[in-house]
Parts: C-alpha cells; structure tokens; sequence
C-alpha cells in the first residue's frame, strides 16, 4: 500500500513573535493538568507571548540573535532584563523586559511606563458607557483581578475616550450632501447617575454615494427650534453648504430649524 505523508500547511510568518513556543504553549493546554482557565494558565500563556514578542523586537533592534556570536564586542549588546508588571485582559501578568547596554530599546508591544495593554483600556471604556462609576469599575478589577486601580487613573483613561470624540465631532465636512437623515437613539447616560437619553445622530449621503455619521448630539429633554438650530448651525459652520434632502420625523421646530439654515 502506497502511503502518502500529510502537509502541514506553511504558518504565516508573524513579525516579533515566535510561533513555535506559542504553539509549545497551546499544545500544553491540551495536556492533563493544565486548565487555561484555571490556577493562571491564561496569564502564564500571556507571558509567554508578551515575552516572545519583546525579544524579538529587541533582536530587530541589535541585528542579532539572543547568544549570537555577532554580539559580542558590538557596539551594543544585550543587558539583562527588568520585570514589569502589566494589566492584560486576563489579568496582572509579570514580565521580564529584555534591556541593551545603550539603553536605546524601545518596545512597543509593552511601552515603557505603561501599565495597560490597549485590551485593558477597551475594556474600561466599555465598562464606563454601560454606565458604571469609577468606583464600580475599580471594585469590579479589585474583584476580578486582585488589582488595585484607582478611581483618577481609570477617569484618565476614559478621558481619551472624550477628547477623541471632540476632535471627531468638530472635523470639517462635505460642502453639499444628497441626503441627511436626522433620527434618535436612546442610549443609558451616567450624569451623576445612569439614566436613558436621547441621542440624535445626522446620518449624511455624500455625493459619491457613501454614508458618513456627521454628529451626534445629546437631547436635553426641552428639544426645540433652539435645539436644531444649534445642530444645524454647527453642521452649516462645519462646512455644509447645502442639502437636497432632509429626513425626518416632524419634530417640534426642526423643519423651521431647516429652512433657517438651508434656504
């Protein structure tokens, strides 16, 4: 009988990281004893991949291999490394950061002073537009984690979420659009506490026939002509010119709100 061998088929190649101990770390998995989920398996898999990553871009920046003779009497070299500990999505994970006698490295996968993976940050925004408080947030981390985070650094962080939305909200826009539709969704709000409010979304159609989200705008429960024609001011000063079509409900003073800005 005529046998013919299997091909694994070829891994793509993943810059910084080696494949082969991650797969080692995986195939452990499937071994008895060893429950991911269970007594830190998940947060030693971690550490496995954070540390591969960081030595290979540390290798990218000497030129050479760990315990390549090339480093020897080079102009820089490895020096030890230095543990650091980091929040990742399955929790605190300890670090060893490889370091060069010049103490030009920079790694990118685990920033120097940083304390989050960009997972981590993902994961408090989320928690804050559910509408959870600081502190909620920080006991649910103490809870989870074991991790102490303070109410301040976690404001921080969901601040970024603010100062992007303001850069976004007040970008330039098209000169004319098709269409505008102009409609509301509710979504949970904390202002002192949770709470429902509308959010009105403008919803352009470009001349190129895509669909752009152009604001968003919190309702304040006395929506009226003030109201649009703040929203359409704002749009008009954006940079829209002209609109063919707007659609929308017949919400009180909106269609005044239009023909004031839109002639």
């Amino acid at each position: 009988m005529l046998t013919v061998a299997k091909r694994e088929p070829e891994r793509p190649a993943v810059e910084g990281v080696d494949c082969e101990l991650v797969d080692q770390s995986v195939d452990q998995a499937h071994t008895p004893g060893l429950r991911l989920t269970e007594d830190g398996g998940l947060q030693r898999l971690a550490k496995r991949v954070l540390e591969s990553v960081l030595e290979g871009e540390i290798t990218d920046h000497l030129g050479y291999d760990k315990r390549d003779r090339a480093g020897k009497n080079g102009d820089n070299s490895r020096n030890g490394t230095r543990g650091k500990t980091v929040l990742t999505e399955v929790g605190p994970v300890r670090v060893a950061v490889p370091q060069d006698r010049d103490g030009k490295f920079e790694p990118q996968i685990v920033k120097k002073r940083q304390r989050w993976l960009s997972g981590v940050e993902d994961m408090l925004i989320s928690l804050s537009t559910k509408g959870l408080s600081t502190g909620e947030i920080s006991a649910y981390l103490a809870g989870r984690y074991g991790t102490e985070v303070s109410r301040q650094t976690i404001s921080t962080i969901t601040d970024k979420v603010v100062e992007a939305m303001a850069e976004w909200q007040n970008r330039p826009l098209e000169p004319v659009y098709p269409v505008i539709f102009l409609d509301a969704v509710h979504v949970r709000v904390r202002e002192r506490k949770a709470a429902n409010r509308p959010i009105y979304v403008a919803l352009g159609v470009t001349m190129e026939g895509t669909r752009d989200v152009l604001g968003l705008w919190a309702g304040d429960g006395c929506d009226g002509t003030k109201f649009w024609l703040r929203v359409l001011t704002e749009l008009r000063n954006r940079g829209v010119a002209d609109v063919c079509m707007v659609v929308c409900d017949g919400l009180t003073g909106l269609p005044e709100a239009i023909e004031a800005i839109w002639p």
